[in-house]
């Protein structure tokens, strides 16, 4: 038996997430369907990051348990000839039976794509999420400082989620207009169900003046959900990276599709 890690990146505007559903359609269903044809028998994946319904990822990945012996290229090639347009995996790699796409990952990255203007987005429908209003940069990037480290997060979490314990490490935070667009970028060792939009969600508020720049930091403190801003929509959501040790060797990401990387 031999264990793969596979890179994927997805469109996630077609499908309902990331993890299995009775429905069939979620990114795990269509690939572990191709995975399968290609084996030749039935394939479960492990994922390092489940992503929500209209959530996008540029660096995905994802481990199986192959009983039969296929080239990396069929890995690759010929599952992406038995998947949809939207997904698509980059590369394959075979590796040693203790690695583990989830419990291995030492960090992970996420980026949030905002159009800021008055006009909805058309070509971008989908891709990006959207505020009419003019934000101001700098109030975001002050109040996103009170983020950074090592805290409770239940005032970002969502009523569903499922982690056993609410702490979480906020590595990196930035917030960055280019042209049109306002970028945020979210790294840390692990996010909680719906945490990034969550974030993204009260940090817009304080951009269009309706809270001050000191209110994330008590909302952080108050540990309270029902106090934070709407869950922001998935649309500009994007997983972009999965830092593993380098004992595993894997491959890097390129990001060849993501918008203003």
């Amino acid at each position: 038996m031999a264990r793969i890690v596979l890179g994927l990146e997805y469109d996630g505007r077609a499908f309902h997430g990331w993890q299995t559903q009775p429905g069939g359609n979620t990114v795990q269903d269509h690939l572990e369907r191709a995975l399968s044809q290609v084996h030749g028998a039935p394939i479960a994946t492990i994922v390092a990051g489940r992503t929500d319904a209209g959530v996008h990822a540029s660096a995905q990945v994802v481990h199986f348990d192959s009983l039969h012996s296929r080239p990396e290229s069929a890995w690759v090639r010929g599952v992406n000839a038995l998947l949809p347009a939207s997904i698509a995996v980059l590369w394959a790699q075979e590796t040693g039976p203790e690695f583990h796409a989830r419990f291995c990952a030492r960090e992970r990255a996420y980026r949030y794509l905002l159009l800021n203007h008055p006009v909805r987005p058309a070509v971008m429908a989908g891709r990006v999420g959207w505020v009419h209003a003019e934000l101001y940069l700098p109030a975001m990037a002050e109040a996103g400082l009170a983020l950074l480290g090592s805290h409770d997060f239940s005032a970002f979490r969502a009523a569903a989620c499922q982690a056993k314990s609410p702490v979480r490490e906020l590595r990196q935070i930035g917030v960055e207009r280019h042209g049109h667009y306002v970028i945020f970028n979210f790294r840390g060792n692990a996010f909680l169900h719906h945490q990034v939009r969550n974030m993204v969600g009260a940090l817009v508020w304080v951009g269009l003046g309706r809270r001050p720049v000191s209110w994330i930091g008590e909302l952080l403190a108050s540990r309270d959900r029902t106090q934070g801003a709407a869950t922001f929509a998935p649309d500009g959501l994007y997983l972009v990276d999965v830092r593993y040790d380098a004992q595993w060797n894997l491959p890097a990401f390129d990001h060849r599709t993501l918008p203003l990387s």
